[in-house]
């Protein structure tokens, strides 16, 4: 490809890829209640439907950044597309919600793999003086598709199904391969070769599926069960032996700097802590709106689209108030907005109305 159309095709593969990994993030959430509906699902399946997407994508992204420098970045990418479009047709015609579950973990190990891969893209394709801009507008496409996720799945559920939002997947897959067949990148010098980081990875992993698993069982079993501690127990053990794994390997799977950096491990542990509880917020409420209020997932999803709208206009109203009063005072404002606003929501919902099936009421 040759002059403004070839120039403008990384930006599209590096953008649309990054959209589709987060659209997917966000869109299911009007298909849930549809979802439960259709396979008798219970809550803790349910919320594996999300956050299965979720800790697969999490735990890989590092893995699949060396996958891709050992590799080839664009090799990573018609991989992570192919497999994210496949497992996308899969879900649609999934039997049972196991089946749904398992492939949007298969889905989430795709979408580790396209993450770093499309930002590979623009550093191969354009030079620094166009890299900020090319970066810029993939931020901000990620954004768009975060935020039009919930009213586009409303839109879909409302007249085609829950299995729409994942045939969406397709043409929006096939919208980014062809163009990505067509690249040709630069080739630069790859790193010298260094062990993946399989342990790590695997270990990552297991931590976060365990004690995902163990916090979704909280509102059926109760804190004190033994089942629950045992998982927890387990939880904080896969994390021990992960920080041991990684202070005696000679390649860690966590950059050591990183590792012992505290204002990083503060700012990575807030983000999990602030991200769990709006996305928990907003997967409780779809089921108040539906299944208590009675509204349609369309309705729902325009329900929802204040708070979407406020999250892509508050980012870059975030940047300046990072350069004017520094991170930790934006940091703790928007910790302090997320709490005030999640504790606005459980006031405004009676007794719990609205749960999932097998949410005791508070």
């Amino acid at each position: 490809m040759t002059g403004r159309v070839g120039r403008a095709a990384p930006l599209l593969v590096g953008a649309g890829g990054a959209m589709i990994v987060a659209l997917d993030g966000t869109v299911l959430l009007m298909a849930q209640p549809e979802l439960r509906r259709a396979f008798g699902a219970s809550a803790a399946q349910l919320q594996w439907t999300s956050t299965g997407y979720l800790v697969a994508v999490a735990a890989l992204l590092v893995l699949a950044g060396r996958l891709g420098d050992r590799y080839g970045h664009l090799r990573l990418l018609h991989l992570g597309l192919t497999g994210f479009g496949l497992a996308s047709a899969g879900i649609a015609l999934a039997p049972s919600v196991g089946w749904v579950i398992g492939l949007r973990v298969a889905q989430g190990v795709c979408g580790a793999l396209l993450q770093p891969a499309t930002l590979a893209v623009l550093r191969l394709a354009y030079p620094e003086r166009e890299l900020r801009r090319a970066i810029a507008v993939r931020t901000g496409a990620i954004a768009v598709a975060a935020g039009s996720g919930p009213v586009l799945g409303g839109l879909l559920v409302a007249h085609f199904g829950w299995q729409s939002v994942f045939w969406i997947n397709l043409p929006l897959v096939l919208a980014v391969v062809l163009p990505a067949t067509a690249l040709r990148l630069p080739e630069r010098e790859r790193p010298v070769a260094r062990r993946l980081g399989l342990t790590g990875a695997v270990l990552l992993a297991g931590c976060l599926a365990v004690l995902v698993h163990a916090l979704s069982q909280v509102p059926v079993r109760g804190w004190g069960a033994p089942a629950t501690l045992r998982e927890l127990a387990g939880a904080v053990g896969l994390a021990a032996v992960f920080v041991v794994s990684e202070r005696r390997s000679a390649h860690p799977f966590v950059p050591p700097a990183l590792a012992r950096s505290v204002p990083v491990t503060a700012a990575m542990a807030l983000l999990l802590v602030v991200s769990a509880g709006l996305f928990g917020s907003v997967f409780t409420a779809t089921f108040h709106l539906q299944d208590t209020l009675g509204l349609d997932p369309l309705t729902t999803g325009l329900r929802v689209l204040p708070l979407t709208v406020l999250m892509v206009i508050g980012s870059p109203l975030a940047g300046a108030a990072l350069g004017r009063f520094g991170p930790r005072p934006t940091a703790l404002t928007g910790t302090l907005l997320v709490v005030l606003g999640t504790a606005g929501l459980g006031a405004a919902a009676p007794d719990g109305a609205g749960s999932p099936p097998g949410w005791p009421s508070p």
